[in-house]
């Protein structure tokens, strides 16, 4: 799975990893079953897979709060991706 991995193109052009490097890597992981290490690699990947799947789920079965549920889901993602880049950037 590894081998057909897109690379990243701000890190190929500019040698600076993007907020979204390491994503593919982390699902590579889950698949095998490495769950501790897939959120070393991208901390907001179960953040990610818990708002995809609630959306996922709504739109077949509708809750009554939804828009407040994937809208704290989306904040929650947004603040985990920025806040373990800039760690990232910084070490």
């Amino acid at each position: 799975m590894e081998e057909y991995m897109l690379p990243c193109l701000n890190k190929t052009l500019f040698g600076v990893d993007c907020m979204g490097c390491g994503m593919q890597r982390a699902i590579a992981l889950l698949f095998k079953g490495e769950f501790v290490a897939a959120f070393k690699m991208y901390p907001a990947i179960y953040s990610l897979i818990t708002l995809f799947l609630f959306i996922g789920i709504n739109i077949f079965f509708k809750f009554k709060h939804s828009n407040k549920i994937i809208g704290t889901l989306a904040i929650l993602t947004v603040v985990t991706i920025i806040i373990s880049y800039i760690i990232k950037i910084t070490n």
